[in-house]
């Protein structure tokens, strides 16, 4: 199946772009193959697919893989010295004055930022504007089809079930004396992933007191810690299912293992919890009124909350991540910590809300999934209220 020629037309007229141009040498810019469509393929020289707003798209290859993008519809051209390269991407863009590509205004979105600096200033020195691709991108690499909606609504029933199952099986090892540990937890999740049908690219996080303040705590058998009565324990866990195009189910969330959980890990969670909700509510109602919002505004509300009992200093990790078939996916981040992420939210994208305190001793992060549809936007699955007591 071809990319959408049409709609990337239709979405650059939209904005008022001249043009997409997309480029890759080594396949550095994995965002390029995914909207192009484009297989794989020796690329040891650079090629240039330039999608103008109106009219046939055109492509630059070299003399020695003449037919990189024979697979793509367009004018051909092809170049061998560097210096030929310079006239004929001059010929290529033609008269286009504003030029999308994978680039972002002083790095702010990084992962978008995927063109080099001296690519960059070769289409500026031609007479172009640059401008961010990051919104295009999104719009066409990001949104998820019914399909998949379905994939991750059934993903999202199977890791529901397996949270509860993994507090409590912590609490029959406690009970029984048997020895479980971070990584034994984590191994344990995995065959239940097997048993369902899930998949995952990484393991999932499990993490105990001092490791929960950690936001990629990674488990292993050097670093491992028994789980005990009186511990603090943070499950991590994303998956999907083992079908094409299947796309992610993310969510967090914490216990404690004993009957009365101490007053401070009641604190600290109140205080996630209604930054995730100020943050969920924002969203729905924003969707519902028909607003445009931005990653960033995401972040901004959560991270309010947070910094208005105390703990901005401890909310060291952005506030959410675009979800597709990869569990970091290419759509806009909920981020104005670690980036600044002004890109659009749009109908048929989903990402995670999962603010955090993280703490020396412990930390606390309450994950969701949010899916936004067309006039409307809500979390996908199981939503943590309270601390779960885990009862040994």
């Amino acid at each position: 199946m071809g990319f959408d020629l049409k709609g990337i037309q239709a979405e650059l007229q939209r904005r008022g772009f001249d043009g997409w141009l997309l480029y890759d040498i080594l396949h550095r810019d994995p965002i390029a193959y995914g909207v192009l469509k484009l297989g794989p393929g020796m690329t040891k020289r650079r090629w240039f697919y330039f999608i103008p707003a109106q009219g046939a798209p055109q492509k630059l290859v070299h003399r020695v893989e003449p037919r990189r993008l024979d697979a793509l519809p367009g004018d051909k051209h092809d170049y061998a010295a560097w210096g030929e390269l310079h006239e004929q991407l001059k010929l290529l863009l033609g008269s286009a004055k504003k030029v999308a590509m994978q680039y972002s205004p002083l790095n702010n979105i990084p992962y978008v930022s995927l063109a080099d600096a001296g690519t960059v200033e070769l289409v500026r020195k031609l007479g172009k504007e640059v401008v961010s691709s990051g919104d295009l991108v999104q719009q066409f690499e990001a949104r998820w089809t019914k399909e998949q909606y379905e994939l991750h609504k059934a993903a999202g029933r199977a890791v529901d079930e397996i949270l509860p199952a993994t507090f409590a099986e912590i609490g029959a090892a406690v009970k029984e004396g048997r020895k479980v540990t971070e990584h034994i937890l984590q191994q344990w999740v995995l065959k239940q992933f097997q048993a369902r049908g899930l998949t995952t690219e990484d393991a999932p996080i499990v993490a105990v007191n001092e490791h929960s303040g950690d936001p990629h705590f990674e488990p292993s058998p050097e670093n491992q810690r028994a789980i005990a009565p009186g511990d603090w324990v943070l499950l991590d866990i994303w998956g999907k299912l083992k079908q094409p195009g299947s796309v992610y189910y993310d969510i967090t969330w914490v216990g404690y293992v004993g009957d009365s959980v101490p007053p401070r890990y009641n604190q600290i969670f109140d205080v996630v919890r209604a930054a995730r909700d100020a943050a969920v509510e924002f969203i729905a109602e924003a969707v519902a009124k028909g607003e445009c919002i931005r990653g960033y505004q995401v972040d901004d509300v959560a991270r309010r909350v947070v910094r208005q009992h105390g703990y901005g200093d401890a909310f060291v990790h952005r506030t959410g991540h675009s979800i597709g078939e990869e569990v970091h996916s290419t759509g806009a981040n909920m981020d104005n910590l670690e980036t600044h992420d002004d890109r659009e939210i749009i109908p048929g994208t989903c990402f995670s809300v999962e603010p955090g305190i993280y703490l020396r001793d412990f930390g606390v992060r309450l994950e969701v999934d949010v899916y936004v549809g067309e006039g409307q936007a809500g979390v996908t699955g199981a939503v943590q209220k309270e601390i779960v007591r885990i009862k040994g």
